[in-house]
């Protein structure tokens, strides 16, 4: 909780300061004759702002009395987008009372790449005025140490310097006239929103006689907007804002009023969109808003298409055969992250094709090695790939957060080591040997994840409590513990027996679409797009080329830390793609993915962090997005959601070609206290889920029955979604919600939160705990195979859970191999499917199962 009287005491002492001495606003000394302030009322973006009075935009309004302020962490920024390149001579900082410490001043091209200018690590606070030398059309203010317990708070950020060009001429051709209008209301029949833009000022549009209200217009593409005219009738907003977007989603403020008059109001605005929009907070009369013309003017040249391709940054290592000391670099990575389970480093390891000899990989923390080659046979490893568990004595219950995708490997022992838990997939490779999926001493696992594969050899499951496998070819699985899952693997091992042994095997995967993957064709990055297929047996390639298609990485944008929402939205209403390279973004607005066929790649865990309780990614209902390779990590604001795959009532068929979600992970704490409400919800029909870990954190920082609430993992509102290889661990009641019909889900694993407090916290009604897999009562066919529930309410061993599994009673809801495990006696299950399921009891940790439901 933030303590607002002390914060406002010392606001009202700056604000005093300064009024009595304004003069001190200005910076000091003489500035050079062509320089002036640049940067008021431009457009400005920021890492997060405390609340919706401390915006971005109040830091350039030229107002000393209003301000941005940042969320209460280090590593936040704020930054302005002067409209083209400046050189910069001068930045002047007005810090409210919550001052940085350590920060830098930073100038960018494209918003992306950055040229720090200044760096100090002794801030004061108060005014500050620096003399610069740099050149940039972004400025930035990068903080990275407070210098008190808030966030960041600036009353003004100016910058000042010369363009060194003819200012650019604002247009008088209104843009609006006749385009697409819509509006939050319209007061009848007769007041419609086109009225708005029709081009006669004897019609107009008026809304409901309530606030807020909106009126937009469509330009048709993205523009640079200079001026806007408001052409009120008597009913008109006294405090409104000016917004533009690229997508009719995600809005910048250009402008705010709290003191209009109405009448005829010409407003010079700066910023770009294809969307414009009068918003109203707050109207003048008992009436509606009613505006007889809204009038766009635009100029000052196109805006700029953001350019797709370049570079992959400055945490992807590209390796080929000839490049010297590849091991020393292997071991610089994974000493950095063998331990960082929380940590901000992300790394991705690229192979060229070739062979490489000697070699072991061992992977720590969000590190992902990859091979460049078409097919996994292109790089090959005469050496290993090695995930163990020496960090944690042995346990490999917290290896999360890393992959292994494309190469071939022969492994020196003749067997690698792949002994990994949650979130840790291993993808389209090749051992020509076996694999050990147990750390060295056989001690604890958690898995885990195999698609895409070869194992010549034997799979060692030995202590890996769980596990799954889909569409492989392997030579033989040695064992099993409580549930361990197959679906179109060739040599897997007979089901039909569970739980002795605990195998649950399917011939075929119903329904699969392989990650899109990073190869080079030549000297050329491009993506690859792995092609459909329906009962799927066995890898997608080794028999000439993979169906499929590629994309050339010029038709991406190559996302690098410091890149803002607002620019990646700009870059998916161009129609680019998203490659996220190795980093944690932070965004403070949502992420649009409105094309079909859009493919969002994350390189080393790309971590995106919503700030201000915001959804970090929604996806329309449009046919085969491909969502892959990143974490999405709740910040501090709660979220309603952080992931959603297409709206609400979605009713599109995208049977021919689905949207896919693969190996994209959720975390709510751990890093850092994290709220959020739902985790992922999916709306579209005729989703594939493959591979993902929604994990409420019940470790690290930032975690506690309140302090790092979610109440669901998943909801699936979609008809004929797919789920395979599902992970949802921890949330505060149910883990699974299913209310799409004909959904299907291959393996599910489960853990109950450690940290209820008590059976009150869990109760649910009259019944005894949230179940971990719910099926809506109005679901009437649904299957699953292969799906456990565990529960260790270590804070208060005796809580009761009824049931872990709950469904309607109906001939085309069935389940196949359940089981619920109380582990070490740490709370009980009294059920395993609704009443179906002998309870739990005692400290052995022995599952009770259901082998066939009904």
């Amino acid at each position: 909780m933030r303590l607002t009287s002390a914060r406002g005491i010392a606001a009202t002492t700056t604000t005093l300061a300064l009024l009595s001495g304004a003069v001190l606003a200005l910076p000091g000394g003489t500035a050079n004759a062509a320089d002036s302030l640049i940067s008021q009322g431009k457009t400005v973006t920021a890492s997060s702002t405390e609340n919706g009075g401390t915006g971005a935009a109040l830091a350039v309004d030229g107002n000393n009395g209003t301000r941005w302020s940042s969320a209460a962490s280090d590593q936040q920024w704020l930054q302005v987008d002067l409209g083209a390149t400046a050189t910069i001579s001068r930045v002047v900082l007005n810090w409210e009372a919550a001052y940085g410490k350590s920060y830098q001043l930073q100038t960018s091209a494209d918003g992306t790449n950055w040229t720090t200018i200044h760096s100090t690590s002794n801030g004061t606070g108060g005014l500050e005025t620096i003399d610069v030398t740099g050149s940039g059309r972004y400025v930035r203010m990068n903080g990275i140490t407070r210098g008190t317990g808030y966030g960041y708070s600036l009353w003004e950020f100016q910058v000042f310097g010369s363009t060194g060009a003819t200012p650019p001429t604002c247009g008088t051709a209104n843009a609006a006239q006749g385009r697409p209008t819509t509006a939050s209301s319209t007061e009848n029949g007769g007041t419609g929103a086109a009225l708005a833009t029709d081009g006669n000022n004897g019609t107009r549009w008026s809304s409901a006689a309530s606030d807020p209200q909106w009126l937009q217009v469509d330009l048709g593409s993205v523009q640079q907007i200079c001026r806007v005219v408001l052409n009120w009738e008597a009913a008109y907003g006294k405090s409104y804002q000016l917004q533009t977007s690229n997508d009719g989603t995600s809005w910048t403020t250009v402008r705010t009023t709290t003191n209009g008059t109405g009448g005829t109001e010409s407003l010079d605005v700066s910023g770009s969109g294809r969307y414009v929009r009068m918003n109203g907070q707050a109207r003048g009369t008992s009436w509606g808003y009613s505006l007889w013309e809204f009038q766009v003017n635009t100029g000052g040249g196109s805006v700029p298409p953001i350019p797709g391709g370049g570079d992959l940054g400055p945490n992807v290592i590209v390796f080929d055969p000839a490049t010297p000391n590849i091991q020393a670099k292997l071991d610089e990575v994974f000493a950095q992250q063998e331990s960082a389970q929380f940590g901000t480093g992300r790394y991705q390891f690229l192979f060229k094709p070739g062979t490489y000899n000697n070699l072991n990989a061992q992977i720590g923390f969000y590190t992902s090695i990859s091979g460049l080659g078409l097919s996994p046979d292109d790089t090959t490893i005469n050496g290993d790939v090695t995930v163990d568990a020496g960090w944690f004595n042995g346990n490999a219950t917290q290896n999360f957060w890393r992959s292994a995708e494309n190469l071939a490997l022969n492994p020196v022992s003749g067997t690698d080591r792949w002994a990994v838990s949650q979130a840790a997939p291993f993808r389209r490779m090749h051992v020509k040997g076996g694999l050990n999926l147990a750390p060295n001493g056989y001690g604890w696992a958690s898995g885990g994840y195999i698609a895409d594969s070869k194992v010549d050899g034997q799979i060692g499951n030995y202590s890996q409590q769980q596990w799954y496998t889909r569409d492989s070819s392997i030579g033989g699985f040695s064992n099993g513990v409580w549930n361990q899952v197959f679906s179109g693997v060739q040599g897997a091992p007979a089901g039909g027996a569970f739980p002795n042994p605990p195998y649950t095997t399917l011939e075929n995967t119903p329904v699969s679409r392989e990650k899109p993957f990073l190869y080079l064709d030549g000297a050329d990055y491009k993506v690859f797009v792995p092609a459909k297929r329906t009962d799927a047996r066995g890898v997608s390639w080794g028999n000439g080329t993979p169906q499929g298609s590629s994309i050339p990485l010029s038709q991406f944008y190559v996302v690098k830390p410091g890149a803002t929402a607002a620019t990646i939205n700009a870059a998916l209403a161009q129609g680019l793609n998203l490659l996220f390279t190795p980093g944690v973004y932070h965004v403070d607005q949502t992420i649009n993915v409105t094309r079909a066929d859009t493919v969002v790649l994350g390189l080393g865990l790309a971590t995106v962090v919503p700030d201000n309780g915001v959804t970090a990614m929604k996806v329309a209902d449009v046919d085969g997005v491909k969502l892959a390779g990143f974490l999405i990590d709740a910040g501090p604001v709660n979220s309603a959601t952080l992931l959603e795959v297409g709206p609400a009532n979605s009713s599109a068929d995208h049977g021919a070609n689905p949207t896919t979600v693969q190996d994209v992970f959720v975390r709510v704490g751990g890093a850092g206290a994290g709220k959020a409400t739902t985790a992922v919800v999916v709306n579209s029909d005729d989703a594939i889920i493959d591979h993902t870990w929604l994990w409420r954190a019940d470790h690290g920082e930032g975690w506690g029955w309140e302090t790092n609430r979610s109440d669901y993992g998943l909801v699936v509102n979609g008809d004929d979604v797919l789920a395979t290889g599902l992970f949802v661990e921890h949330f505060n009641k149910y883990d699974v919600q299913w209310y799409g019909n004909n959904g299907k889900t291959v393996f599910f694993q489960n853990e109950k939160s450690y940290d209820a407090p008590n059976q009150a916290a869990v109760q649910n009604g009259s019944v005894q705990g949230y179940a971990a897999y719910k099926v809506g009562d109005n679901v009437t066919t649904h299957e699953g195979w292969g799906l456990g529930s565990y529960c260790y309410y270590n804070v208060d061993p005796t809580i009761r859970q009824d049931h872990g599994f709950e469904a309607p009673v109906k001939p085309g809801v069935k389940f196949h191999d359940l089981l619920v495990v109380s582990l070490g006696g740490n709370g009980q299950y009294n059920h395993v499917i609704n009443d179906i399921g002998a309870p739990t009891s005692g400290t052995s940790t022995v599952p009770s199962v259901v082998v066939s439901y009904p």
